[in-house]
């Protein structure tokens, strides 16, 4: 098992590796096409705070992501089903990726409606702008807060294995959708997630709170009613932006918050609020 271990972190190793040049050329080109147009996209003291709210996401998947993936070995062995020998390859494929984006759509949702959850969500709407670097802001812990939500995949019989490599192309496709360069994709628009779905989804403005939670298919938010369509101009960032860049304050900020409301209340169903509450309450 810890051979098999080894082996699945090798190859999505391999996939970001492919992956990384192509992001790095990405970034490069949306600021050259920001700069010659001098349209503003980027902001050095903005992208050295993703880069190290990047850094803190990597260091603990590192650390983490070896034992989430033998946890997820040894809940396959309760598979109720083998679906690698019921359906064909390519469509074991197929349905491993959109079964990730429906886990993944609840757990985004969850993420910004229940408190400690936004408190490590929250990393990831911290900025003020909408590029490929905000895509680097990644939730140091969004590794562990996910394994409470993936872990019906190896229950229900995916195989771990072509699970952890289809994520992390999911992933990296969820990079793409972070930016102000590219405007609406046509029909595109009515199934997957495009940068402009996305858009919506890291705006402040009233009518974008809490809409497009999709990573890859935008079906799941026309299907449960977070959907909205990008209108009126974006403003991004947050209710109450964070006003700093130190990914330090960043990443514990409302962390700080919730242990203060949690110790200011005497009442239980109010220290159970400060935690799992929604992001809005307060004391």
């Amino acid at each position: 098992m810890l051979y098999i271990s080894i082996e699945i972190v090798m190859n999505e190793l391999d996939i970001y590796l492919y992956g990384i040049p192509i992001v790095l050329s990405l970034i490069v080109a949306e600021i050259a096409y920001s700069t010659i147009n001098n349209l503003n996209y980027y902001k050095l003291k903005d992208s050295l705070a993703g880069l190290g709210l990047l850094f803190g996401n990597v260091v603990i998947s590192l650390l983490t992501k070896g034992s989430i993936f033998l946890f997820s070995l040894y809940l396959y062995q309760y598979k109720l089903l083998t679906i690698n020998e019921i359906l064909p390859t390519w469509s074991v494929w197929v349905l491993t990726f959109i079964m990730i984006d429906f886990v993944y759509y609840w757990y985004h949702r969850c993420s910004h409606r229940i408190r400690f959850l936004w408190a490590v969500h929250m990393n990831h709407h911290s900025s003020e702008e909408m590029n490929f670097t905000v895509a680097l802001r990644q939730p140091w812990f969004g590794s562990l807060t996910k394994v409470p939500f993936f872990a019906v995949m190896p229950l229900i019989g995916f195989d771990p294995v072509v699970t952890a490599i289809a994520g992390s192309v999911s992933t990296l496709y969820g990079l793409l959708t972070h930016t102000k360069w590219v405007n609406k994709l046509g029909a595109l628009e009515y199934i997957f997630v495009t940068p402009s779905h996305h858009r919506v989804h890291h705006g402040s403005n009233e009518i974008y709170i809490d809409k497009n939670y999709g990573n890859l298919l935008i079906i799941w938010d026309k299907i449960f009613g977070t959907y909205a369509e990008e209108k009126e101009k974006v403003t991004y960032g947050i209710r109450e932006n964070v006003n700093t860049f130190n990914p330090l304050k960043i990443t514990f900020m409302l962390w700080y918050s919730m242990y203060k409301d949690f110790k200011k209340t005497k009442v239980l169903k109010n220290k159970l609020l400060s935690f799992f509450g929604t992001p809005e309450w307060k004391l």
